[in-house]
């Protein structure tokens, strides 16, 4: 009886805008899945440890019905898991420095639901908080990766990638600038970030409503999608965005609800992503490639597995004003926006 395997991907806390879901048809044999992004900012790192199920010719599977069961996904118990930390030195070679991360499993209790098994999720972790050790990013002549190591009875998968991130990674717009029914673009500008291939940025507005007695926060968001880093000016990145952004976001959001309800202004928030270079070939080469649904992914960096080992690194920047000139003038009277 030929068996039939099928593979569903997914990655963890990754950028919103991706979809990585694969399907595998080959003969059956046990095929870990990997995802993880090392975050060195972070105390706990996740990394979700699977393996791929199947179904038989006689007894064919729903991929996504199965892919909702724990145990058609996960190992049974703990896999002996670690991350090592590795230096470069003589002739450009890495070698351990002696710093290993042990991977624990927890459960997450309030995963959405989703493609896969949820609210009670299996994942394993690595906490720097208690040990006083932390994953490094580059600085000077020190130079490190880190290499995943998962042992399975005689065999062992492994995958490297370096950190992503520096001090020098900053947002630099202070302001923003909007005009309604205004043609051409503004600017969003940033420092790259060690390690960094691609970024991704996106965009929040708070408003306070009051209404009826009662008050509501509220936002309207847009996503910039992806950028890579100008040939000519490695140092600095730019998004452009629509002079009439936020106004068209605002017309979309409330529409003609203006009547008995009063408006103020809180905060924009710019959150942007920068992530490794693992990751950013298996997102593009996979797609590329013929897509998700592919027989088998074109790219991964998982000896022994499927999936993604990489980094990312995440900053918020939560203080960004709005021009006063000319856009909160523009704004104040439209949709009940007041100015206190």
């Amino acid at each position: 009886m030929k068996k039939t395997l099928f593979l569903l991907m997914a990655i963890v806390a990754l950028f919103s805008s991706c979809s990585t879901r694969v399907d595998l048809y080959a003969d059956y044999k046990d095929i870990p899945i990997i995802y993880g992004l090392i975050d060195y900012q972070k105390d706990t790192n996740y990394i979700r440890i699977n393996r791929a199920f199947c179904g038989s010719n006689d007894n064919p599977i729903n991929a996504n019905e199965v892919a909702l069961i724990a145990d058609s996904c996960n190992y049974p118990g703990r896999l002996n898991a670690r991350i090592i930390e590795l230096k470069r030195g003589y002739g450009n070679e890495f070698f351990p420095t002696g710093t290993e991360f042990i991977l624990d499993t927890i459960t997450i209790h309030d995963k959405e639901q989703g493609l896969f098994y949820s609210p009670n999720q299996k994942v394993y972790f690595a906490t720097t908080a208690t040990n006083g050790q932390r994953f490094k990013r580059n600085t000077g002549n020190n130079v490190y990766r880190y290499r995943l190591e998962i042992y399975r009875d005689n065999d062992t998968v492994s995958a490297e990638t370096g950190i992503v991130g520096d001090d020098d990674f900053a947002i630099n717009t202070q302001q923003m600038s909007f005009i309604p029914n205004e043609q051409g673009e503004n600017r969003v500008s940033f420092k790259t970030a060690d390690n960094a291939t691609f970024y991704e940025l996106s965009f929040q507005f708070n408003y306070e409503e009051v209404k009826g007695g009662h008050t509501y926060q509220k936002s309207v968001h847009y996503d910039f999608g992806s950028q890579m880093p100008d040939e000519q000016n490695s140092n600095v990145v730019y998004f452009g965005y629509p002079k009439s952004l936020l106004f068209n976001l605002l017309e979309r959001s409330i529409g003609g609800d203006t009547i008995g309800v009063t408006r103020y202004v809180r905060n924009c928030v710019l959150t942007l992503s920068a992530g490794g270079d693992e990751l950013y070939n298996f997102i593009l080469v996979n797609t590329q490639g013929g897509g998700y649904s592919q027989t088998v992914p074109d790219y991964t960096n998982i000896k022994g597995g499927y999936g993604v080992f990489s980094s990312r690194l995440t900053l918020e920047k939560d203080d960004v004003k709005l021009a006063p000139r000319p856009t909160l003038i523009q704004l104040y009277g439209r949709w009940g926006f007041v100015q206190e």
